[in-house]
């Protein structure tokens, strides 16, 4: 019998991760444990079992996310988590999932690096290997968390949309709200918008679809159906094909299913005081914090500053962030790494606004107060 959980917990992030999981019906955990998303492993092995779902450990992290595969194609919702090295390690099987449309979440807990790093030390540096991280041309879904129960909330999220647009979907967590402890509302599933697989395929082939849609139905493997999956271009059957048409086709709907419903629950931001705002300040992630914190000074200090956060990092909010820039007169970049976002942020702005920047790369936490000291020194 599955434990009744109390509604409300003081939970760490990583803990509210498996949660939100288990809530989205997650049932199938697979990993192997790396500072500082360890305890996602830990209570996926406590609480998998309560709920009939099973946890693996594997012998490293590439036999983890491959064995997540496996589970999803058999028809259960899958997860595996890792951070720095391992989110390297797991990034050809990115690949595969991207190519064969299985649904999967992959949750990193980014950490200072390159290499070994300091494993338990805030950073954002994984931003652009979430975003380029796989090779060859592919559509990337990419959440960032910034608290204990925008990360409960915002897995559930990342499991529907990996679910209905059959795509490998990255919870892209940090140390800081990973370890943060916080009390969190366990929103019951049945409370919940959960939103589960097409399994009824179309003519028996497991990558056909229906006239101007761009997702595949997909059937479970062992359900009586037989199809092949592969890593190659493939035909509505799943076989290999050679066929120049076929290949440019698949490779533009991969990419269309999520361009064309970006903004049909894929694309997701905050936006804090930016009414009157001429001053604005981007964050994502464990930065959000000191950068709120930053902006409520800023405005008893007389500045009008206002925030931007991309709750979902890729796809880019991208036009939003251009139509508020147009008010602005500084946009301040706050992150955890030597500038990932500020170059994606630069090259949307194109020089309209001044792009400036703050950030940290010694494993320490940006605090308001430098926040303040950069909005003070530009304002000089």
């Amino acid at each position: 019998m599955a434990k009744k959980q109390k509604r409300f917990q003081l939970l760490q992030g990583n803990e509210a991760c498996v949660e939100g999981a288990i809530a989205a019906g997650m049932r199938f955990y697979a990993g192997y444990p790396i500072t500082p998303s360890t305890e996602i492993a830990e209570r996926s092995a406590v609480r998998l079992p309560q709920v009939g779902g099973k946890f693996m450990q594997m012998e490293d992290e590439i036999a983890g996310i491959a064995a997540a595969l496996g589970a999803s194609v058999a028809g259960k919702k899958a997860m595996t988590a890792t951070s720095g090295p391992g989110f390297s390690l797991k990034q050809e099987n990115i690949g595969y999932a991207t190519i064969a449309e299985i649904p999967l979440v992959i949750v990193d807990v980014m950490r200072s690096g390159p290499s070994t790093g300091l494993p338990t030390s805030p950073s954002q540096g994984d931003v652009m290997q979430a975003k380029w991280g796989t090779h060859g041309d592919h559509p990337v879904i990419a959440i960032c968390p910034c608290s204990v129960q925008d990360t409960y909330n915002q897995t559930v999220r990342a499991f529907n949309l990996a679910e209905r647009f059959r795509t490998p979907v990255i919870l892209l967590m940090d140390e800081i709200v990973g370890h943060m402890r916080e009390g969190c509302e366990l929103i019951p599933t049945e409370e919940l918008e959960i939103h589960n697989r097409n399994t009824q395929m179309i003519n028996s082939m497991p990558y056909a679809f229906g006239e101007g849609q761009y997702v595949p139905h997909m059937t479970s493997f062992g359900d009586g159906h037989l199809f092949n999956i592969t890593g190659l271009f493939h035909d509505e059957a799943g076989f290999p094909t050679n066929d120049n048409d076929i290949a440019g086709a698949e490779n533009s709907r991969i990419m269309e299913k999520i361009k064309v419903y970006k903004y049909s629950g894929i694309l997701e931001f905050e936006e804090y005081e930016m009414e009157d705002a001429d001053i604005g300040i981007v964050c994502y992630g464990g930065t959000t914090r000191a950068v709120r914190e930053a902006v409520d000074e800023a405005r008893d200090m007389g500045y009008n500053v206002g925030m931007f956060r991309p709750v979902t990092l890729w796809p880019f909010p991208e036009h939003e962030l251009v139509s508020r820039a147009k008010q602005l007169r500084r946009l301040i970049v706050v992150e955890h790494n030597y500038g990932q976002v500020l170059l994606t942020v630069e090259g949307i702005i194109k020089g309209d606004t001044r792009v400036e920047f703050v950030g940290k790369v010694n494993g320490t936490a940006i605090s308001p107060s430098e926040i303040i000291r950069k909005i003070e020194e530009g304002e000089e």
